[in-house]
């Protein structure tokens, strides 16, 4: 973290420039140093340091003047103020201004240190926002429909490909990966996106309406059928038509819907003459739709008449680089849905999220970020603005405790099960985290289940590894 970071650090008194700068640079950081304000904000307009550490007291431009300049200028700049005993107050009232923190002098190294990582960490997410922001305008997609992972990249262009023609299209995935929206992306970029795009749930309609629902009726046709309505395929009409869990359609029902896909015309519940319709058929469904077949309850003829173009979403555990793109997508809707001001996630809650499995996929993404819009009183959406579940669940799957006197290929046992853990069983998730290949992985997990059935477990160490950070003395 603290690597090449470029910090400003703004004071009157040398010989304090000199020393706060002599112990970044141990640090590993490139330390530019200025005498007063007006010199501090040329260079930080020349320069655009990560974070800028200013005195708060210095004759003419202090560092409040600074800070008020700079929210202009570098408004994604971190500020940290040093004071004295005597200026609290008005430190206090820089943090209302817009100042990262304040620390009091003689400054704590230790305190600096943390003060400083947690600095450009925001710095770091702010950027990253910016980016997602330009990446969100680029796609131009409202609906979350969004990801620059392989599987995603593929599936887009798979629809770039399939939307022109008037083709069949049968589109499969986990519940909450979002089929409905790759069926309006189909819709939309085909020649008929100015034609009606008519959605229904097979699941949500009672087998004895479906019929009339799909088809349409007559007056008269039934009880209750005091006028004729049409059915989904007559609103279709000229567009497209997404029936979702199509393995739902009632056994009795589907030989009638391949007769209306094979010849393009309908007769309404109760009709005696033939209406034509030209409508693109696309079906999204969660099952195995073989299996359905082999059971008896979906029609095999039906499949391959449906079925001549195949879309797959991944699931949301298997594609965690489409999650900080999809999460500020979510969250900038809610926001400006609610009128907050956030702006994006802090490191950990996003490290949180991207470790999670997300069993409701996309759909349980947003309604997290939904809450953590609405809990969020600050800039940043933290840990405590997520489920407890969730981050506690995340946490435990981070943290490794390691006993003293553990073998090293025990280490790196318990190391890649718990990479294997957090990765929520992914396999190639987890092999390309460790920066090995699958084969590799599975022949060590072989091997650690044939050594559990040939031996005893080890018995647990007492005293655990912990690694503490050295406290730098006091600057001045």
């Amino acid at each position: 973290m603290f690597e090449n970071a470029r910090i400003l650090i703004v004071d009157d008194e040398e010989p304090s420039r000199e020393a706060l700068g002599e112990l970044l640079s141990r640090w590993g950081m490139k330390v530019e140093e200025a005498g007063n304000g007006r010199h501090a904000l040329r260079r930080a307009i020349e320069t655009r340091p990560d974070v800028i550490v200013t005195d708060l007291v210095m004759p003419q431009m202090d560092g409040l003047w600074l800070l008020r300049t700079l929210r202009e200028e570098l408004p994604d700049t971190p500020v940290v103020l040093l004071t004295g005993r005597g200026t609290i107050d008005q430190a206090v009232e820089a943090i209302r201004e817009g100042a990262y923190d304040f620390l009091e002098k003689p400054v704590d190294g230790q305190r600096l240190r943390i003060v400083l990582q947690r600095a450009l960490e925001k710095k770091a997410t702010l950027h990253e926002v910016a980016a997602l922001r330009q990446r969100l305008k680029s796609r131009g997609d409202d609906r979350g429909f969004l990801g620059t992972s392989s599987a995603m990249r593929r599936l887009f262009s798979l629809i770039e490909r399939v939307a022109p023609s008037k083709t069949s299209v049968v589109v499969t995935g986990e519940s909450g990966t979002g089929k409905e929206m790759v069926a309006k992306s189909v819709h939309d970029l085909s020649p008929r996106a100015q034609k009606p795009f008519v959605a229904i749930n097979c699941s949500a309609i009672p087998a004895s309406l479906m019929e009339a629902e799909i088809f349409g009726h007559e007056k008269g046709a039934f009880t209750g059928a005091d006028q004729r309505r049409l059915g989904c395929f007559e609103l279709a009409d000229g567009g497209t038509i997404f029936l979702d869990e199509v393995g739902e359609l009632p056994i009795e029902l589907q030989s009638k819907f391949l007769r209306v896909l094979e010849e393009e015309r309908l007769r309404r519940l109760g009709g005696k003459s033939e209406i034509a319709v030209d409508v693109r058929v696309i079906c999204a469904t969660n099952r195995d739709l073989k299996s359905e077949i082999k059971a008896g309850r979906f029609r095999e003829d039906l499949y391959f008449r449906l079925n001549v173009f195949h879309l797959e979403v991944s699931p949301l555990r298997e594609r965690p680089e489409d999650i900080p793109l999809l999460a500020q997508h979510f969250l900038e809707k809610f926001a400006a849905e609610t009128g907050k001001r956030v702006q994006g996630l802090d490191a950990d809650a996003l490290e949180v999220l991207s470790a999670y499995a997300w069993p409701g996929n996309v759909r349980e993404l947003r309604n997290t970020i939904e809450r953590a819009v609405i809990l969020c009183d600050g800039d940043l959406i933290g840990c405590d603005c997520l489920p407890p579940e969730m981050a506690g669940g995340a946490a435990q799957g981070i943290m490794l405790k390691l006993s003293l006197g553990m073998q090293l290929r025990e280490v790196e046992k318990e190391y890649i099960l718990g990479s294997l853990r957090q990765n929520g069983g992914n396999k190639a998730r987890t092999a390309e985290r460790l920066g090995i290949s699958e084969k590799t992985l599975y022949n060590k997990l072989n091997r650690y289940a044939a050594d559990a059935r040939e031996r005893q477990a080890l018995p647990e160490g007492n005293e655990t590894v912990e690694r503490r950070a050295p406290r730098d003395r006091a600057v001045w």
